[in-house]
């Protein structure tokens, strides 16, 4: 068992320095995948790697700081201070790593080829909002985000050492804490924003008509996937509106702090579709709802409701008072005529 230890170690630090051939790599991630466990050990011992060196700091070398700065990270000063020198011994992985500090520190392995390589080996972070809720987190940057009900964030592990990307789908709110170093950026299907800092809701469900974009605080550069056109720009208090349907985006003064007012509890429609509001409702309230005539997808509504006390079928009679529709509901299936 202990032979088996030491075995890893020795392929862990390798893979972490110099890299492994195909042999050797296949059954670290063999052993990586075998156990949950084994996973976790493997992620401690890579930020243990990750933090022994910054990369502001490779060109101030200094061996026995860089050395010191380690030893203090593994918790062992005082057991090295009290014991004689013959007795001083580091684990075989301990030994590596603090090798590994150095030859990171003086720039005879990029930091950025080590972080690429652990991409390779695990698979990406995804976090969800099931229906009927909404979830809460803050990425390893400080990064606030929202997630609203059917919407799922992924972004890779090394986020925010190399790179700060993230992938949405779905709709979320995001309060980006500023890294002039590492720009932001969203990307979607079909459009991509990139920020320093700011806060913005970015809304793109795969079955709505429009992906919408709402600048609250900061400036906003969008990348138009599906047109090939220079980049658009977002003041505060601007949304962007892509039209899937033809590619098409506009720009328009808008109350952007609305586009948010889902992360407190409210259904707020702002001259949005009647389709892309059916698609909100059954996110919101895990319901089915049909709409039974293809004359009604163009006609916009305008509302805010408070989606903890006020229930689906309370906003479909808000709705249907404006006279452009009417519904029917059986049990959990709605239809709109």
């Amino acid at each position: 068992m202990e032979e088996e230890k030491k075995h890893i170690d020795e392929l862990i630090a390798t893979y972490l320095t110099e890299g492994l051939d195909k042999n050797a790599l296949a059954e670290l991630k063999a052993w990586i995948a075998a156990s949950p466990e084994n996973e976790d050990y493997f992620i401690r011992q890579r930020e243990v790697w990750f933090s022994a060196v910054s990369r502001e700091a490779e060109s101030k070398y200094n061996k026995d700081k860089a050395f010191d700065t380690f030893r203090n990270r593994i918790g062992i000063r005082k057991q090295v201070e009290k014991a004689p020198r013959r007795e001083f011994r580091l684990s075989t992985l301990w030994r590596y790593a603090a090798i590994i500090a150095v030859i990171l520190a003086v720039g005879c392995f990029s930091y950025w080829q080590g972080g690429v390589n652990v991409k390779d080996t695990f698979a990406d972070i995804s976090v969800e909002a099931p229906l009927g809720s909404k979830t809460k987190l803050y990425l390893p940057d400080g990064t606030l985000v929202w997630l609203n009900a059917g919407s799922r964030i992924i972004y890779s592990q090394g986020f925010g050492v190399d790179n700060r990307k993230v992938e949405l789908e779905g709709e979320g709110y995001f309060e980006v804490r500023r890294n002039e170093k590492l720009p932001f950026s969203v990307k979607t299907r079909d459009l991509q924003l990139q920020v320093l800092g700011t806060k913005f809701n970015f809304r793109n469900y795969s079955e709505d008509h429009e992906v919408v974009v709402s600048l609250l605080e900061g400036r906003v550069a969008l990348n138009n996937l599906l047109k090939s056109e220079k980049e658009t720009y977002l003041v505060p208090n601007e949304r962007a509106v892509l039209d899937k349907s033809n590619g098409l985006m506009k720009v328009e003064s808008v109350t952007a702090s609305n586009a948010s007012q889902w992360t407190d509890g409210y259904l707020f429609f702002d001259e949005e579709l009647l389709p892309d509001i059916v698609k909100e409702l059954e996110r919101s309230y895990n319901v089915n709802i049909h709409i039974a005539n293809d004359s009604l997808n163009k006609f916009r509504f305008y509302g805010n409701f408070v989606r903890r006390e006020q229930g689906v079928q309370e906003v479909l009679d808000a709705l249907a008072s404006t006279e452009k529709m009417q519904y029917k509901i059986e049990e959990r299936n709605i239809t709109i005529y």
